[in-house]
């Protein structure tokens, strides 16, 4: 089971598509920041996800969140694929798996599959909101909703 609400996150540091060192503690304090973890590029499920955020990107910007979406594809994977869907926020490469395990995030699906999850953060860095579902369905609606509570 990963970071509960409640919890402060780890801090880390990951390069983003394009090859920039993205420290998350140059948000805490700032901004709300919204993290979702998906499994892979380009499959179904997480381009769906990556496009839901996509699509709503402006309603998280108005209430004053970062977005930012992780998973252990490289660098050059994360820039095609958000220039290919048009992915207006920050891709992190995590391909040590590293900020997953600081997460705690386990693997699904008879442990094959690298995790979906979707963290909501306050100013402090504290966790408010937490949504597992390897469904990408409900992940950009759930993160929107626990970012309005905070307001």
């Amino acid at each position: 089971m990963g970071l509960k609400k409640g919890d402060t996150i780890p801090t880390f540091s990951l390069n983003d598509q394009h090859g920039n060192l993205f420290q998350i503690a140059d948000l805490i304090g700032k901004k709300p920041i919204v993290i979702f973890f998906y499994p892979k590029d380009y499959t179904p499920g997480c381009t769906k996800e990556a496009c839901s955020f996509r699509d709503s990107y402006e309603d998280f910007t108005e209430l004053g969140a970062e977005v930012v979406g992780i998973s252990s594809d490289s660098e050059s994977s994360h820039r095609k694929f958000a220039t290919t869907f048009k992915l207006p926020y920050v891709l992190l490469a995590d391909a040590r798996k590293k900020v997953r395990r600081l997460f705690k995030i386990e693997n699904s699906l008879f442990n094959l599959l690298p995790g979906r999850e979707t963290y909501v953060v306050d100013l402090e860095g504290k966790v408010i909101m937490v949504f597992n579902s390897m469904s990408p369905a409900h992940h950009m609606t759930k993160a929107l909703k626990g970012l309005k509570s905070i307001k």
